[in-house]
């Protein structure tokens, strides 16, 4: 069995780029109004897509994302302060709340009093 190779994505988005410009020219100038203008409509649209998504391929074939990037290790930031929507969700008091603030602050919450 022969396998064919596959296409170049390059290659699709130009092919695609093509087509959907040749129906574009041949819905203005037709000018059809009925089933057929619409399925060719369609079909323009389905061609675009395909072209856009093959410049989307090319563009990263060229210029692959490292499997270890700098995202990928260290710890998770929980927001601008350290908290997750649970901690705070489990700080309804007042009193939780104020201590949460002043150790941001860098106090020792005997400043207040």
């Amino acid at each position: 069995m022969i396998r064919l190779a596959r296409p170049d994505a390059r290659l699709v988005a130009v092919v695609a780029a093509l087509g959907a410009l040749a129906l574009l020219v041949a819905l203005i100038v037709w000018r059809r109004q009925d089933l057929l203008g619409v399925l060719l409509a369609l079909l323009c649209v389905l061609l675009t897509m395909v072209a856009g998504v093959s410049v989307s391929a090319a563009r990263q074939g060229a210029d692959p994302e490292p499997l270890d990037g700098p995202g990928a290790a260290g710890p998770l930031v929980l927001g601008p302060y350290g908290l997750d929507a649970d901690t705070l969700d489990a700080l309804d008091s007042g009193d939780a709340l104020r201590a949460v603030r002043d150790r941001r602050r860098g106090s020792d919450g005997l400043s207040d009093r």
